[in-house]
C-alpha cells in the first residue's frame, strides 16, 4: 500500500503524542502510538513515565478487540527482544492489526530491522519512513545515545542586543523577558540533564530547576564542570541536592588544575573535605576530566542521559562548540544592552559553526529565537 496523506496526518499526530514525555521515560525512547480503525482512532499512548510500559502495549488494551485489523502508527520500530517486557512486535501480532506505519527504524542492533521483519512474517503490512524527519526529531535523544554514545545537547543562551550574554560581577543578569524565560523552562522540562561551568555556578547561584507551573516535578538532573569542588555549600544547587539530583564533575587530577571562577585547594586533604562535605548535602561527586567533554559525554551516556542542556557560561560553551560535539543550538537574541562591563557571547547569527541548518525562527514578545541543528 502507498502511503497516503491520512498516513502523514495519522503519524503526525502520533509524534506530537510522543512529545508528552520527552526526558521523562529514562533509557527508554519517548514513543506515541495510535491504533487506527476505519480512519477512527481507537487507542493511543506514549511510553509511560520511567520507560514502561511501552506505548504499543497500551494503545492495543485501550483498543481491545478493535485493534483487530487496524492499522497502528508508531514513532519508533516496535520492539522484538525480550527485556522486561515481552516484545511490542508480539503484541501488534497477538491483538491481530492488518498494517503499521512506522516513522523511523530502530539503529538498537537488537531491533534494528528485525522487529518489522517478525510483524511481516506475521502477515503484517509494514510501512516505514513516513514522516521519517520529523520522527528522527523527536527522537533525536535516544537516537544519538544509541549511535554515538552520548547525549543530544542543546547550547541555549541570550544575546543582547550589543552582543553580551552577563555583565561582569553582576550575577544573574535578565537578558530576556517572561515569554522567552517560559519557553526555556519548557525545554528544562523535557531535556534529562543541565549543565553549567563552575564560574557560572558560583556567579550566578543559579537554581537550574523548572519553576514553570505544573511542570516542577520535571527538573532535570543539574551538572556542574568543577575540577577542584569549589561549589559553595550555601549555594542554591548543593541547598536543593536533596530534591533535585546535583552532579558535579571534578578533575581526576584536581590538584594540577585551576577551577573556572574558583580557589584551587592546596592539598589533597583540602579536596577529600571538600568532597565529604559535598557528598554529606546530597551531592554526587564524579572524577571524569571536566574539560574533555569527549570524555565526559560516553560517561553521561552509560548513566542513562540521552538528553544535555549546556546552559553557562561563555567558556563552557566554548569548550563544547570547539570540540564539535553540539546537536542543537537555541540562540535568543534581546533588544536590552548591557553596556560596560558585559560578557561577550561565544558567538552569534553571524558566526554560526559549519555544518548547522537554520531550522526556524520563533518570536516570544520581544525577544527572537534562532534555532539551528546538526543533522543526525
Amino acid at each position: 500500500m502507498s502511503i497516503t496523506p491520512h498516513d502523514e496526518r495519522f503519524m503526525a499526530a502520533a509524534i506530537r503524542l510522543s512529545r508528552w514525555h520527552l526526558g521523562r521515560t529514562a533509557t527508554n525512547p519517548s514513543v506515541g502510538c495510535l491504533i487506527v480503525r476505519d480512519g477512527v482512532i481507537v487507542g493511543r499512548a506514549v511510553t509511560a513515565l520511567s520507560g514502561r510500559p511501552h506505548a504499543e502495549t497500551q494503545a492495543l488494551a485501550e483498543a481491545g478487540a478493535l485493534a483487530r485489523g487496524a492499522t497502528a502508527y508508531v514513532t519508533l520500530e516496535p520492539c522484538s527482544h525480550h527485556g522486561r517486557t515481552p516484545p511490542c512486535s508480539e503484541a501488534l501480532i497477538a491483538y491481530g492489526v492488518a498494517r503499521v506505519v512506522i516513522s523511523v527504524t530502530d539503529p538498537d542492533p537488537r531491533v534494528s530491522g528485525r522487529g518489522i521483519g517478525m510483524l511481516r512474517e506475521a502477515g503484517i503490512e509494514v510501512d516505514a519512513g513516513v514522516l521519517e524527519a520529523e520522527g528522527r526529531q523527536s527522537l533525536a535523544a535516544y537516537l544519538t545515545r544509541q549511535t554515538k554514545n552520548r547525549p543530544y545537547v542543546t547550547l541555549k543562551f541570550a544575546v543582547s542586543a550589543d552582543g553580551m550574554i552577563g555583565r561582569e560581577g553582576a550575577g544573574q543578569v535578565a537578558i530576556t523577558g517572561p515569554e522567552a524565560s517560559a519557553q526555556v523552562q519548557a525545554l528544562r522540562a523535557e531535556t534529562d540533564a543541565i549543565l553549567v561551568g563552575i564560574g557560572t555556578a558560583i556567579a550566578d547561584d543559579p537554581l537550574l530547576t523548572v519553576r514553570a507551573p505544573g511542570l516542577q516535578s520535571q527538573s532535570p538532573i543539574r551538572i556542574v564542570l568543577d575540577p577542584s569542588l569549589a561549589l559553595p555549600l550555601t549555594s542554591k544547587l548543593v541547598e536543593t541536592a536533596r530534591e533535585v539530583p546535583v552532579i558535579v564533575v571534578a578533575s581526576e587530577e584536581a590538584s594540577l588544575l585551576e577551577a573556572e571562577g574558583g580557589n584551587t585547594p592546596a592539598d589533597a586533604a583540602e579536596m577529600e573535605s571538600r568532597r565529604a562535605a559535598l557528598e554529606a548535602a546530597g551531592v554526587e561527586v564524579v572524577h571524569c576530566n571536566p574539560y574533555h567533554p569527549e570524555v565526559l559525554l560516553p560517561a553521561l551516556a552509560t548513566r542513562g542521559i540521552s538528553s544535555l542542556m549546556v546552559e553557562g557560561g561563555a567558556k563552557t560553551a566554548r569548550l563544547f562548540l570547539e570540540a564539535g560535539l553540539i546537536d542543537r543550538i537555541q540562540l535568543y537574541q534581546a533588544p536590552v544592552v548591557i553596556g560596560e562591563g558585559g560578557i561577550e557571547s561565544p558567538l552569534d547569527a553571524t558566526d554560526i559553526p559549519s555544518g548547522f541548518a537554520h531550522t526556524g525562527t520563533l518570536m516570544f514578545g520581544e525577544d527572537r529565537l534562532d534555532e539551528y541543528e546538526r543533522g543526525l
